[in-house]
Order: C-alpha cells, then sequence, then structure tokens
C-alpha cells in the first residue's frame, strides 16, 4: 500500500510556510522545492510550486497554485504539547505576525493553516470517569482561546 499524506494548496505562501514549519516545529525538513514548468495553470513558470517536506515525521506536499482553493478550518495539524510552556510557546509562534487565535486551542497560521495546540493532559482529564468532571472540563474548554491545563484540571474538580 502507498503512504497516505496530506497535501496542501496554498495560493503563493508554501515554500515560505514550510520554511517557517521547519524553524520552529521539530522534526521537520524541506527536502524538494521544484519550480513550474511552462504551462501550469495559474502559476508563472519557473516559480516556486511544490514543496516536499516531512512536518513533525509526517511527509507532507505544499503546493503553489494561486486563488482557486484555500485553505479552511476542516483541515487542521493536530500539535500535541508535553505541559503549558509548550501550549504557550506554539501559541505564541504560530499566532504572531498575522495568525488568528480561536478557541478550544484552535489557531490559524499567517499562512492560512488551522492548527489545534493541545496538551496532551487534555486526552487525560476527557477520558476520567467522573462524566460531571469532564462536562465541567468540557464547558471551560468551550470558553477557552488557548488551552489552560490548570483550568482544565480546576474545572474537572468543579472549582
Amino acid at each position: 500500500m502507498g503512504i497516505v499524506r496530506p497535501h496542501l494548496w496554498f495560493h503563493d505562501q508554501a515554500v515560505h510556510a514550510a520554511r517557517f514549519y521547519a524553524e520552529v516545529i521539530p522534526n521537520t525538513v524541506i527536502h524538494s522545492i521544484a519550480t513550474a514548468p511552462p504551462g501550469t495553470p495559474g502559476v508563472a513558470e519557473g516559480t516556486e510550486f511544490i514543496v516536499e517536506l516531512t512536518i513533525d515525521g509526517m511527509r507532507a506536499t505544499f503546493l503553489n497554485a494561486g486563488p482557486a482553493f484555500t485553505l479552511d478550518e476542516a483541515f487542521s495539524f493536530v500539535l500535541d504539547c508535553a505541559d503549558q510552556a509548550e501550549v504557550d510557546h506554539y501559541w505564541e509562534t504560530l499566532t504572531a505576525d498575522g495568525g488568528t487565535p480561536s478557541q478550544c486551542g484552535w489557531l490559524v497560521d499567517r499562512f492560512g493553516v488551522s492548527w489545534q495546540i493541545t496538551p496532551v493532559q487534555l486526552d487525560d482529564v476527557m477520558s476520567r470517569p467522573d462524566r460531571e468532571g469532564v462536562a465541567r472540563a468540557m464547558a471551560a474548554m468551550l470558553t477557552m482561546g488557548k488551552l489552560d491545563i490548570e483550568g482544565l484540571e480546576a474545572a474537572y474538580r468543579g472549582e
């Protein structure tokens, strides 16, 4: 069987996005950047066109192909964070320079890519046996932009 991997369509920022992710996301490497051949619809010949990369160990393709399609929140990368310091770091880094924070740990970076900045503790809190505690944690999460681990824990405990 082949390998399943994401393919993201950018207007003209694929290379910039790949380089940015290579700087801020561990285990991210750009493998190649191909230029558009003559006759490529919507893209000038010689323009940086296709970027092959591995983002945190996952192969991906980024494509510069003009404005015919746009990225939206229907697709997102989930970035699991070990602790609040990592949540804070990635939240600030990915919302910088034009990114847009959203709710429940979601954001859209300056390239239009949607991310879920998720502490690994979230799965733990949401799978605990006290269903009322889980409901309180869920209600708290729905009021948050960037997720706050202690806030989730306090809500679970009923504080």
